[in-house]
């Protein structure tokens, strides 16, 4: 996600803030003024955004102090002008108490707002990095624009006060939230990051005049679907006006791509992530000693297989425990000279790509535009956007919210970096709604009644889509080594090779279920769907080829010359995308893309013979093991070098081999 949330509780996480984050990521000396610790660390001055600033007596773009940041986000969420208020009532004659009433914002709070940031794809700000002034201007300007969308959409569709008895009653706030937005240009690791923190204050005006909290687990609910958007509208604002498009990228196999510039070399992006490459080395080590921890009798504490949530924690844990300190800040015009010679010296990417770079993804926007035809098919898209989200979501069950989200992402992929008509996410929703979903919800509160928590399942059995393969359950013994793959059996460890020196084996990722799901499903449905809504197969084919093809094909083999050959199955390929690839010599135009019976045949056997594959193997795992504890049993070592603990060898997890 380019869009991360963050709570702000008023004591010392409000100082960090004001230490830290409204000047730039920086160390504020003490004792500077903010505006002056803003001019030294080269970053602007915040910014005051949203709707309800009319009702504060402020304005949209004034510049934001230090004495209103105290007062809104560090003193429990009074009013941003309070000690003006506090004043005036004083000199006027009203006592200390009514005075200080009359600079409150209702009731005070502990959790004062929270912190969102922003920040678009890494080609898109590295095309701000090394661009000329008009580039930068343009794609800051597209950054600004995203966030106020955002902002909008979460006043009119997110953002809900609680009041009465156990927060019984939910109302927006009608006269819209109150941000205050400061922008930063670099990561810790001192590469190019152009992003900016909005602090949204939790305080809303309600009907009646009165003040109240906004409900943040709402905003932490639509996290996603924020994200979403903003992704969609930067890509959008910054492809129309200079003139580009955007692909789908591979970043982690089997998670969904995303959308990047096209044109723009992957070695620029590598360049930008040394933090990324710390957090997986750091991984690496805790997956290893995640499989090979062992309990006070020496039995395996987790299965030897990492799910996707331990692996989430773990991540989070690897990304404190290399958390750098912060740099000193430096003025933008220097930042961006010093990044270009970084990148030109260690990106391993000729000068005249990187002083050029504008050049060559409007180069690449020429070619995709030419071959992709952007045509949004809402009845399919809600065939697609259903199918993604009860395989991705665990019991099939989701919110609208999961829709919405996954509606955003598809048009994204879809238009290729084009405006879309305002509302067409939430037509894509409501034809997924009323056509593929059922409502499933048993309301226990007031809660479950409202629109947005009500529970969907999609109408199709589960057993309509391709099954999951099976982690294996039992444990490995001590002298084997655990499987590359979950299903795999163990596969011989050579006498050089140390413990920990494997690939950590990980239960397999849903998003590849997913895209054969959807897949499958849309040769079930796509020909009654096509002649109902449009009636036309050109629609189809067009949909299909901006939607689909960049989702199933397998990369292109390393030696060109012999792609012709087809590429052995590896430990990690679930399978044999031969078909698949088929359809890549014939991506010439738009009519011969479309996808036949017997192409989608042969997909559907692919996707059958991987669930097979997949059981074969899980079972020969099963028996095996079962022989070694049988023969354990006859001829049992001794339990203290039986139980004993693996010890790491030199290199760990998946770049042992590298």
């Amino acid at each position: 996600m380019t869009v991360d949330i963050r709570v702000i509780r008023a004591g010392q996480m409000y100082r960090y803030y004001l230490r830290e984050t409204v000047v730039g990521d920086g160390r504020r000396p003490a004792r500077t003024p903010l505006r002056a610790a803003q001019e030294q660390a080269g970053v602007p001055a915040g910014r005051w955004m949203g709707r309800g600033l009319a009702a504060l007596g402020l304005a949209s773009g004034e510049e934001v102090t230090e004495g209103q940041l105290r007062n809104l986000f560090g003193e429990r969420g009074r009013h941003p002008d309070a000690d003006r208020i506090e004043a005036e009532r004083l000199a006027a004659g009203d006592s200390a108490k009514k005075a200080f009433k009359a600079g409150a914002l209702g009731r005070r709070v502990t959790v004062t707002g929270v912190d969102f940031v922003f920040r678009p794809q890494p080609t898109i700000y590295l095309l701000w990095a090394f661009g000329d002034e008009e580039t930068r201007l343009v794609i800051e300007a597209a950054h600004e624009r995203a966030i106020e969308r955002v902002l909008e959409w979460i006043e009119d569709e997110v953002a809900v006060i609680r009041y009465g008895k156990d927060g019984i009653y939910r109302v927006r706030p009608p006269g819209g939230l109150v941000a205050a937005r400061f922008r930063h240009y670099e990561a810790r690791s001192g590469r190019p990051l152009l992003h900016d923190h909005l602090l949204l204050s939790v305080k809303g005006q309600r009907l009646d005049g009165r003040w109240g909290s906004i409900h943040t687990t709402a905003l932490h609910e639509n996290t996603v679907s924020a994200s979403a958007l903003y992704n969609e509208i930067v890509a959008a604002e910054v492809c129309e006006e200079l003139g580009l498009a955007t692909e789908p990228r591979i970043v982690t196999p089997g998670r969904r791509p995303v959308m990047e510039i096209a044109g723009v070399p992957h070695e620029l992006i590598r360049w930008t992530s040394r933090r990324s490459d710390q957090i997986a080395a750091c991984l690496a080590e805790l997956e290893h000693e995640y499989v090979t921890a062992v309990d006070d009798d020496g039995e395996p504490r987790f299965l030897p297989v990492v799910s996707e949530r331990a692996r989430a924690k773990m991540n989070q844990i690897a990304a404190r425990k290399t958390r750098p300190p912060k740099r000193k800040t430096q003025p933008l015009a220097q930042l961006r000279a010093w990044w270009k010679v970084s990148a030109i010296l260690t990106s391993k990417v000729a000068a005249d790509v990187i002083n050029s770079l504008l050049e060559h993804a409007r180069a690449a926007a020429a070619a995709i535009r030419t071959r992709v035809a952007a045509v949004v098919d809402v009845a399919l898209a809600a065939v697609d956007v259903t199918a993604t989200v009860f395989v991705m979501n665990d019991g099939g069950h989701f919110h609208r919210r999961h829709l919405l989200a996954e509606a955003r992402r598809h048009l994204a992929l879809v238009l290729r970096g084009r405006r879309r008509d305002p509302g067409l996410d939430d037509q894509v929703v409501a034809a997924a709604i009323s056509t593929h979903c059922l409502d499933i919800t048993e309301p226990k509160t007031v809660r479950g009644l409202e629109a947005s928590y009500r529970l969907y399942t999609a109408r199709w059995s589960p057993s309509d889509l391709p099954a999951r393969r099976r982690p294996p359950t039992p444990a490995p013994g001590p002298d084997r080594q655990p499987p590359a793959d979950p299903g795999e059996p163990p596969a011989h460890q050579p006498p050089s090779q140390g413990a920990g020196e494997w690939e950590i084996p990980r239960i397999p990722l849903q998003y590849e279920r997913a895209v054969l799901a959807v897949a499958m499903l849309r040769e079930q449905l796509r020909a009654t769907t096509a002649t109902a809504v449009r009636g036309r197969a050109y629609d189809v084919v067009a949909h299909q080829q901006a939607a689909m093809p960049e989702q199933l094909l397998a990369p292109e083999p390393a030696d060109p010359e012999h792609d012709d050959q087809e590429q052995q199955a590896g430990r990690g390929e679930a399978i044999d995308m031969t078909a698949l690839r088929a359809l890549r010599a014939s991506r010439t135009d738009v009519e011969a893309l479309d996808l036949t019976a017997d192409r989608l045949r042969r997909l559907q056997e692919a996707a059958t013979k991987m669930v097979n594959d997949a059981r074969v193997r899980a079972d020969r795992v099963l028996a095996d093991r079962t022989a070694a504890q049988a023969d354990a049993d006859v001829v049992r070592p001794d339990d203290q070098q039986a139980h004993r603990p693996q010890q790491p060898g030199p290199h760990r997890g998946r770049e042992a081999g590298h």
